[in-house]
């Protein structure tokens, strides 16, 4: 956040400067910077919480939210530099000291870029949405800098006050498009959007290590909250295993499943008695019970994984 302020006030004193539209698009850009910081930072204070009745999956979905909430604050800045720039053609603003804009535009690019890294870093590592939708953000920030820049300087160089307008547009529409991507990926996670390659990277790690009384896997579904996965699924077994053995299959899937994921997963699991129709594709040796000889493996994969039936040849 300090971090942040001082580069807004960098900002803000190379559009003093210049009066240039250019670099109050970077100005725009880092107050939408100072307030969606301060709003993931609520959200990871909040999604950290453990989990109570209130809240059985915990508070992670806020880390959503608050990526929706960025997403709009750049959209909204987007809009107001678009509006400024038209009004500047009819009523321009005489632009000068472009050579000290420069020079300020370089620091705080620069500067959000180094930040936005580090954030992924710790995204990464930590599993954390927020995190990750601001420090790409950053990231994004520092390559519009750069835009901003060339810009400036053809500006400068040449003489023309008029691009200063067009370019600040085109920034504009470029950052609007960053705010609707976040926006787009807000509403994906709180309507619980399937991520297809989270399922097959947990598919293929079950698929390569399965055990012969597991007959198939489907109905599988993975939602995330904040920094934990919560994968429920069905898995066909032998009608005729105890309790206790179904049970201790369970915990066997559950286990593999949390040894290949690197952040915390919750697994539900509803076991299924097989049927005739299994016995083609069961690969138990020793059952006594089968009424069809075997046929074939069937490979699971993130179609008949995600299907809510009974695999079948």
């Amino acid at each position: 956040m300090g971090l942040g302020l001082i580069i807004m006030i960098v900002k803000f004193t190379a559009y003093y400067l210049t009066h240039s539209n250019t670099i109050l698009t970077d100005a725009l850009e880092a107050i939408v910077n100072i307030v969606a910081g301060g709003f993931a930072l609520y959200s990871l204070i909040l999604s950290s919480k453990p989990k109570d009745v209130d809240h059985p999956y915990g508070h992670g979905k806020i880390e959503f939210i608050a990526m929706g909430f960025e997403g709009g604050l750049i959209v909204l800045a987007s809009l107001l530099i678009i509006a400024k720039s038209i009004f500047s053609f009819f009523h321009p603003e005489q632009i000068g000291h472009l050579e000290f804009g420069i020079i300020l535009v370089i620091v705080s690019g620069i500067a959000n870029y180094l930040i936005g890294y580090f954030l992924v870093a710790k995204a990464k590592e930590y599993n954390s949405l927020i995190l990750e939708a601001d420090g790409k953000h950053l990231k994004a920030d520092g390559y519009i800098s750069l835009a901003i820049l060339l810009g400036v300087l053809v500006i400068w160089l040449t003489g023309i006050k008029e691009l200063d307008n067009i370019f600040a547009i085109l920034a504009a529409i470029f950052i609007a498009y960053i705010g609707l991507r976040l926006i787009r990926k807000s509403l994906g996670g709180i309507m619980d959007e399937t991520d297809t390659n989270i399922i097959n990277a947990m598919v293929e790690h079950l698929n390569a290590h399965r055990r012969a009384p597991w007959i198939d896997i489907h109905n599988m579904r993975v939602i995330q909250y904040g920094s934990t996965l919560h994968v429920d699924c069905h898995v066909t077994m032998p009608w005729y295993y105890t309790l206790e053995q179904t049970h201790a299959e369970i915990d066997n899937v559950a286990k593999l499943i949390n040894e290949h994921s690197q952040y915390p997963v919750e697994v539900f699991i509803h076991p299924d008695p097989c049927i005739p129709d299994c016995c083609k594709l069961c690969q138990l040796s020793d059952c006594q019970v089968r009424q069809h000889p075997f046929e074939k493996r069937v490979e699971w994969n993130f179609a008949n994984a995600t299907e809510n039936r009974k695999h079948h040849l």
